[in-house]
């Protein structure tokens, strides 16, 4: 199933532009039948998931406390 960039941009909340961004810069693969550009959707929901996860994986990263260095001693 093909869906225009407005769908796309409908369904996942970005906005068209960025959207169109990516088609240009290849990030996203879409077919342009001479007026609207078509995206495939499976192929869309795959990289939007991804990019989901890494933003998932980011947000652990920077949640996950530092651990102290057994090295490091307090002296006053």
């Amino acid at each position: 199933m093909f869906k225009t960039v407005e769908q796309t941009s409908a369904d996942i909340g970005m906005p068209e532009h960025q959207v169109l961004q990516y088609i240009y810069a290849g990030r996203i693969k879409a077919v342009h039948d001479g007026e609207h550009f078509l995206i495939n959707s499976a192929q869309f929901d795959t990289y939007h998931q991804q990019l989901e996860r890494i933003k998932e994986e980011i947000e652990i990263w920077k949640n996950t406390p530092i651990p102290e260095d057994v090295d490091i001693k307090d002296e006053d």
